[in-house]
């Protein structure tokens, strides 16, 4: 157990670690080809991607997520699932290619057609890449996991910035990312060295197969609920809103998504193992839950109340009209800090058929938020989002822990802290920023603001609120 404990300490750490750097990494592209690109061109691009993401969703067929949740699995089981997953790859690679045409009709934009051609190459090699990647996380390798990462990210940007700089236009957002997940499988590939057998009938995969079906399901309810207010944006606002309200969606999710890849892999491997033991699993994913807000609460308050400068200094004075449909998403990602972590408690539990049945009432609730605000156009749609989020969020926390060892009670004593010490933090870089003065450097005011919400944070959650312990403890661990 302590093992276990120490390896999930030094693997968060390293996810959190990698995850850091190419959050860095990924800020760096956004600034720089926000500045070499137009929204129109982010716009053509989302256009396809948020349709073929449909596909990237069963990539893998849920089988991965299936692969570290057991227990224990055979080498016939490894086989068996990685040819599953190059059939599901054949399959999305055709389906791909299908779909162009329709998207050019459904946009009335030619050069669609390409664009969809050329991310259809991705289907078949992540693929390939599924159950490689699968393993290094049963392993709990995670410094190799976020090695590769880094380098994947490292490739993609230089890319992407080279190609955009020498006149590609939208290309240099397409090529690159089809290149990555190529040059992510060949790694993986030479970095595990494992070799498959062939396929057998008889392998005992058949109820990982079904928690992978349920697993990509409901992975297709969210995405189509989070991502079909850029279909209706594209289709009935153009390229160019599209484009200010993806570019200002990615950019407010970037830390939400970031912190879910680095620690909600870690968490759902280690807690995965920890199914037997109650109380030692509630301990784990209350520590995981309590880190999580730490981490987004403040950056999703420094958004709301900093946003005009925010877009400023990372996106450049073209995309200003990005400001408040960022600011208007701020609560989507206090939503999705708070919400992310209860979806590793239900996968690591085996009930991922709840999980399922939430998304299946949260989907008609998104509709219907972005049909409400579709006449406004990006700043309605983002406003309607957000409240409505914010209306579900208690129901969707109370019913993913209904019936299981943790109450109510324990989450909000794991979010108090983080939250208040943010809303304090906030405030007080607003009252600095106001008795300062109004600088006329963009990039002056957010550092003074960032300085100063990062000081009263710090002090509020380690101090105040006593958390000190927790995570002088957290650094310990990680020395020893």
């Amino acid at each position: 157990m302590e093992a276990l404990k120490q390896r999930t300490i030094r693997g968060g750490l390293a996810k959190l670690v990698g995850q850091g750097i190419t959050f860095a990494l990924r800020l760096l592209y956004i600034v720089v080809m926000a500045r070499l690109l137009s929204p129109s061109e982010f716009g053509l691009v989302a256009m396809v991607t948020v349709v073929t993401g449909i596909y990237d969703l069963f990539r893998d067929g849920g089988l991965s997520a299936a692969a570290i949740q057991q227990a224990t699995i055979t080498e016939e089981q490894k086989s068996t699932l990685f040819w599953v997953n190059m059939l599901i790859g054949a399959i999305l690679t055709l389906l791909c290619l299908l779909t162009a045409p329709i998207l050019i009709r459904f946009y009335q934009e030619p050069r669609l057609f390409g664009v969809t051609a050329a991310i259809s190459v991705g289907f078949l090699f992540g693929a390939a890449g599924a159950q490689y990647a699968a393993m290094l996380h049963r392993d709990l390798r995670y410094v190799t996991l976020a090695a590769i990462d880094v380098f994947s990210v490292i490739v993609n940007t230089a890319a992407a910035i080279t190609m955009a700089a020498t006149g590609w236009g939208y290309w240099s957002i397409v090529v690159p990312s089809v290149g990555v997940t190529i040059f992510n499988t060949v790694v993986m590939w030479l970095v595990v060295g494992w070799k498959p057998g062939w396929p057998r009938r008889n392998a005992g995969v058949m109820a990982m197969l079904k928690f992978g079906g349920t697993t990509s399901l409901n992975r297709l309810v969210v995405y189509v609920a989070y991502n079909l207010d850029k279909v209706l944006l594209g289709r009935f606002w153009g390229a160019d809103a599209l484009g200010l309200y993806s570019r200002a969606y990615q950019l407010i999710n970037i830390p939400t998504t970031q912190l879910n890849d680095a620690i909600g892999g870690v968490a759902f491997s280690a807690l995965s193992r920890l199914q037997n033991d109650s109380a030692q699993y509630k301990n784990y994913f209350l520590k995981g839950y309590s880190l999580v807000v730490a981490l987004t609460a403040p950056i999703t308050l420094f958004s709301a109340a900093f946003a005009d400068d925010i877009i400023r200094v990372v996106m450049g004075p073209r995309w200003e009209a990005a400001a408040t449909i960022f600011r208007l998403l701020t609560p989507t990602v206090l939503f999705f800090g708070l919400v992310n972590p209860l979806a590793w408690f239900l996968m690591s539990s085996g009930l991922q058929q709840r999980s399922l049945n939430i998304a299946l009432v949260l989907a008609p609730i998104c509709v219907v938020s972005y049909l409400a605000g579709l006449p406004y156009g990006p700043n309605g749609v983002a406003a309607a989002f957000s409240i409505a989020l914010s209306l579900w969020l208690l129901p969707h926390m109370l019913w993913c822990i209904k019936g299981t060892g943790i109450t109510l009670t324990d989450l909000l004593e794991a979010i108090w802290p983080p939250v208040s010490s943010a809303i304090v933090a906030t405030i007080a870089a607003i009252a600095v920023g106001a008795l300062v003065g109004h600088a006329e450097s963009a990039l002056l005011r957010f550092a003074l603001n960032g300085s100063v919400m990062a000081a009263t944070y710090s002090g509020m959650l380690l101090v105040v609120m006593g958390q000190k312990t927790f995570y002088l403890n957290l650094i310990s661990q990680l020395r020893t």
